[in-house]
């Protein structure tokens, strides 16, 4: 059984890096409105057998049971990391033989990004890896089985988690997905997500925050 499995933060502190361009309430619309679209992308993935929710985030929680996925519902959250090893275990006693965790702050992501991962599960011991954007960080991430091995979010993730997968004597592949690639967490990702953004609800909210004229000083 395949499990997609999405953490989601305590968003009324989300997104700090963007504190000298949104109030906290902005930012927390923000990223509300990228876990919106994740979970409506989610929703249309094929070939996935169940889709899990980490949080204790009373909203998205309420949100993942209108989806009727299975929520994991966690007692603190100590970083991404925990959470997603913690989400990892408790799907694997379930019965998920691999888990893909996908974050909720990549503002184009697409139904068809998420297949493309599936696509590449390979036999166990395994991993399928999606980079971010600067080649650095890991935008999505397949483990078979989900705990094959620890977590390691936050710089330079990528190179450790390829070191990781090494150590389990894993197969693993690096998957350059352009859309999965960006996510929002500094000034510089929206300006990059506003040249390829239009049409989404995000593009609409940050244009009715006039963040262009923020971004430009003005």
């Amino acid at each position: 059984m395949r499990c997609l499995l999405i953490p989601v933060k305590d968003l009324t502190q989300a997104k700090q890096r963007l504190a000298s361009l949104m109030t906290q309430s902005e930012r927390t619309l923000l990223a509300w409105t990228m876990l919106e679209a994740t979970f409506a992308a989610a929703a249309r993935v094929r070939g996935v057998d169940r889709i899990a929710v980490v949080t204790l985030y009373k909203p998205a929680i309420e949100l993942a049971q209108r989806y009727g996925w299975d929520v994991i519902t966690e007692t603190g959250q100590i970083s991404e990391s925990a959470s997603v090893d913690f989400g990892s275990r408790e799907a694997e006693k379930s019965g998920a033989s691999a888990v893909l965790r996908l974050p909720v702050d990549l503002p184009l992501v697409a139904p068809e990004d998420i297949e493309e991962i599936l696509a590449r599960d390979a036999s166990a011991p395994s991993m399928v890896i999606v980079p971010s954007r600067d080649g650095t960080g890991t935008n999505a991430i397949l483990r078979r089985p989900g705990t094959l091995f620890a977590s390691h979010f936050g710089p330079h993730s990528l190179a450790k988690h390829l070191a990781a997968a090494a150590r389990a004597r894993a197969s693993y592949e690096v998957l350059h997905l352009p859309r999965l690639a960006l996510d929002i967490d500094e000034p510089e990702d929206i300006v990059e997500f506003m040249s390829r953004g239009e049409g989404t609800a995000l593009y609409e909210l940050l244009i009715g925050m006039r963040i262009a004229e923020r971004l430009s000083g003005g």
